[in-house]
């Protein structure tokens, strides 16, 4: 009992410290120090991304699935910032000692950045009195540095190198806590912005540079290790577009949308930028369409930036992300690659802006809202009905700016195959309704117009909505001007009353004959709305033929029968569940459920589904349907058996004990 109250306090205690930590970097951190603990006081557990040096504080997710951006990772455990270890003592149980920031350099491992601010005579002012925050480059962000670059900062001028190491200090402390995201602070070069981004996972960044050692506090400031070089930043993001000879066709794009202002108005957006090239792998007849229609091609744009600004060493993995188009991009990452819908499309990252940062990628991302409802289908799961469209002279309609929705069956409903006739295609037309629709706008009852000037039913169940027999079976996709609803199942459009469907099949020969002698024909063509469990002549012929002659020779007893296979309301099989139950017109309930896309009604298989008539629909069945013994009823029968059996065996040991043998037959 005693372990069971310490694990709890200790449970409390972490979820406190967890809940008091002040920023999402504290948290992580945090997180870091409880999974390290164990190696001693102030030990952080660090995950390194196997094949390189990257190492990230981790979080709970991180730390269970041991990934960072799809990539394996290796645990180390380490001295949290501003601890270190010492000789034979478990974890690193002593604080750093307080140094000046150019003895700080050293101590963090940014020798680099040390030897540079030697060399730039920048020594002095590190080592002498004020209070600053240097963001150091590491020694690897020096050595990713191309060979002109870092000719220019060292060799060429020193008062550039200067500039430049100038740029990544602030005249003021600032601890991670401080760094709040969006935030921005005047550098000590010409007081431009440095840029700040503090995301949920932990990351922080200042220009885009991740901060891999934070908070290494000095006598005379504050050090955070950086993983790259940064540089000034003084234009907005609309000027990467404007002035980039890659992003031309991009730029006239922006310019005939009107989305020039935006970009260049206050905010913190991520732009991906398409380049030339993959404004060229779109279709001409497309793109040309997209870039005529002032809409379409805005919403094209806004699909292409984010609300809020991420650089790439804020992804971790993938996350959805709302652009202002209003729908979402999943922006992730594999390895070193950053991605967009699980593709690595990006060329070039982390070109940050005053208002924003761009991403350059090399295909265009197209959103459903700019398509045209033959670009909707193509590549997704109704290509075979999609030809089926076009084969039937349908494809104007496709293309066109007419307002429709387009009820597509997924391929599996072809499973069989289809071969076109006069017949298909008019069934097809009926596959287009007259308005484009929302199928979060549906309601149970509704009716649809089609082009076949047919008028198809809604019908609203707890888990499925159906039109007709077939029911939405995927998300809708909303395009420019119409709207596309993947179906199960083909569409089988009412043809006549129930009475007319059982007629015009011969399966259902002797169901014509018992309605007739029952007096239900009238029944059966009323208006309803019913659903018809019909035995087929197999079913009839399945009855012990007495059984079935005093059966038809009986109207009333005949009537009952045919009513408990009928309900009063519309089921379609896609609208059944695991369990379904249905009112009958005479008798207590059906019970009906679907198993291996099959429906059973009281454990009786439906053989074919879904015969849509006028006034309900049909379903055959190979049997004739009966109650289901009550579950009370069957409790009932067991405990009374087991008791006459109980009974049975105490008399007869009652008998062995008292020498009575009971005469044989008596």
């Amino acid at each position: 009992a005693k372990m069971k109250h310490l694990t709890l306090l200790s449970l409390a205690l972490t979820l406190i410290a967890i809940c008091d930590a002040k920023s999402s970097y504290q948290s992580v951190l945090q997180h870091s120090r409880i999974r390290g603990r164990q190696h001693g006081p102030n030990v952080c557990a660090m995950q390194m991304i196997q094949g390189t040096n990257k190492k990230y504080l981790t979080n709970c997710k991180q730390w269970y699935h041991r990934k960072i951006c799809g990539k394996p990772t290796v645990i180390s455990y380490e001295c949290c910032p501003g601890y270190e270890k010492l000789p034979g003592e478990k974890g690193c149980p002593a604080a750093l000692p307080l140094v000046n920031i150019y003895n700080t350099l050293g101590v963090v491992g940014a020798t680099t950045t040390k030897m540079y601010s030697e060399r730039a005579q920048l020594r002095e002012e590190i080592e002498g009195p004020g209070s600053f925050t240097f963001f150091a480059p590491s020694n690897e962000a020096w050595a990713h540095l191309t060979i002109p670059s870092v000719m220019v900062y060292v060799w060429l001028s020193l008062s550039l190198l200067l500039n430049a190491l100038h740029y990544h200090m602030v005249n003021r402390r600032l601890t991670s806590e401080e760094l709040k995201h969006g935030s921005s602070f005047p550098s000590m070069y010409q007081d431009f912005n440095v840029h700040i981004h503090h995301y949920p996972n932990g990351i922080v960044t200042v220009n885009c540079a991740r901060l891999v050692k934070t908070d290494q506090h000095a006598t005379n400031g504050i050090v955070h290790v950086v993983d790259r070089v940064i540089t000034a930043i003084t234009n907005d993001v609309h000027s990467f577009i404007d002035t980039d000879e890659n992003l031309d066709t991009l730029r006239t794009a922006v310019a005939a949308a009107g989305l020039t202002s935006m970009l260049e108005s206050d905010g913190h957006y991520t732009v991906f930028a398409p380049t030339n090239e993959a404004f060229e792998k779109i279709p001409p007849e497309m793109l040309n369409r997209i870039l005529g229609d002032p809409v379409a091609l805005k919403d094209l744009l806004n699909y292409h930036i984010l609300k809020n600004m991420h650089c790439s060493e804020s992804i971790v993995s993938g996350t959805p992300m709302e652009t202002l188009q209003g729908t979402v991009l999943e922006v992730g990452c594999d390895g070193s690659e950053m991605t967009l819908n699980g593709k690595a499309i990006i060329e070039k990252r982390d070109q940050l802006g005053t208002n924003g940062v761009v991403h350059f990628i090399n295909e265009l991302l197209i959103p459903d809202s700019a398509k045209t409802l033959l670009e909707l289908a193509q590549g997704s799961v109704v290509t075979t009905a999609t030809k089926m469209f076009v084969d039937a002279g349908l494809k104007a309609h496709l293309i066109g700016s007419e307002p429709l929705t387009l009820l597509a069956p997924q391929n599996e409903a072809f499973k069989d195959g289809v071969r076109m006739t006069d017949q298909l295609k008019r069934l097809l037309r009926n596959h287009i309704l007259k308005e484009q629709l929302s199928s979060k706008s549906l309601y149970h009852g509704q009716e649809l117009e089609t082009l076949g000037g047919m008028k198809l039913r809604v019908f609203v169940y707890r888990n499925s909505l159906c039109i007709e027999n077939s029911c939405i079976a995927a998300h809708d996709k909303t395009g420019r001007f119409a709207s596309m609803f993947t179906v199960d199942k083909v569409l089988t459009p009412p043809m006549g009353t129930i009475m007319d469907v059982l007629k015009a099949d011969d399966r259902f020969s002797l169901l014509v004959g018992a309605i007739q002698t029952a007096g239900m024909t009238e029944l059966m063509n009323q208006a309803g709305p019913h659903t018809v469990f019909a035995p087929t002549n197999d079913a009839f012929s399945a009855l012990p033929k007495a059984d079935l002659n005093r059966l038809m020779g009986n109207p009333q007893e005949l009537a009952s029968v045919l009513k408990y296979h009928m309900g009063k309301e519309i089921l379609v099989s896609g609208g059944v569940g695991s369990h379904t139950r249905l009112k009958p017109l005479h008798g207590d309930k059906l019970e009906l459920n679907m198993k291996n896309q099959t429906v059973y009604v009281n454990k009786v298989p439906v053989v074919e589904a879904d015969l849509m008539a006028t006034n309900g629909v049909v379903h055959a069945v190979g049997a004739i349907i009966k109650p289901l013994r009550k579950t009370q009823e069957l409790v009932l029968m067991i405990l009374v058996t087991m008791l006459f059996s109980f009974l049975c065996l105490f008399q007869m040991i009652s008998s062995k004990r008292s020498g009575i043998v009971t005469p044989a037959g008596q």
